[in-house]
């Protein structure tokens, strides 16, 4: 069964699947769940989020991309210098077997990237700079 749900003014879309009464097991015999893949992930502007600088930096929010989630950079699809376009896949995050991928919030060229494959991250780290 397909729903819809809204979190913080954004609608989903997620497939549940209803079980038999009786049909529950232990945690110890239930297998992991396979990896999920994400198609993409809603990264909020700048400006919606709480502004943390880390280490004492002043952060111009407008020009960083920060982490939706907490968990472990996989892929990084984009280099300090290059060209990006608004909604451009930058990288991809794994968080609890699912996959997110980042994209970026603007148009520019990338500054720095902060993080590196396998590199674990922060809520709201920032993950890249740009111009």
């Amino acid at each position: 069964m397909k729903i819809q749900i809204s979190v913080d003014g954004t609608a989903y879309e997620v497939e549940v699947e209803g079980l038999e009464e009786g049909s529950l097991t232990s945690p110890a015999s239930v297998a992991p769940p396979a990896r999920t893949t994400i198609q993409s992930a809603v990264v909020p502007t700048a400006a919606k989020l709480s502004s943390h600088p880390e280490d004492g930096d002043t952060v111009d929010e407008t020009k960083v991309c920060r982490s939706p989630v907490a968990g472990i950079v996989v892929q990084v699809h984009a280099q300090a210098g290059a060209r990006v376009q608004a909604d451009e896949l930058l990288l991809v995050l794994e968080a609890m077997k699912m996959e997110t991928r980042i994209s970026t919030p603007v148009a520019g060229t990338l500054r720095s990237v902060k993080v590196a494959p396998g590199e674990a991250v922060k809520l709201n780290q920032v993950l890249a700079e740009f111009f």
